[in-house]
């Protein structure tokens, strides 16, 4: 916990960072997952595919390039870490 703290305040002592959202998520068990396949939708309990790794939790940051997320994520646990755009939709 204290790795996410120090995250967070690394993330608010960054020029041109500001850290938008950020949580935990629950275990892949506790998923409702739905499927639309044909035009039907199915709904099933549980994660959407068998794996040994389940995100955990989340940060939502704007920042003014990847360089300077990537090396704010070194302050975060040992983790694989999956770094994603937030795409701007019409």
């Amino acid at each position: 916990m204290a790795r996410l703290a120090a995250f967070d305040e690394a993330c608010a002592a960054r020029p041109g960072v500001e850290l938008l959202h950020s949580d935990a998520l629950g275990d892949g068990s506790t998923a409702t997952t739905l499927r639309t396949r044909n035009g039907e939708m199915t709904i099933t309990d549980g994660p959407f595919a068998e794996a040994a790794e389940q995100i955990g939790g989340y940060y939502v940051l704007d920042a003014p390039n990847l360089d300077t997320v990537i090396d704010l994520c070194r302050v975060l646990p040992a983790y694989d870490i999956d770094i994603r755009p937030v795409l701007d939709t019409p």
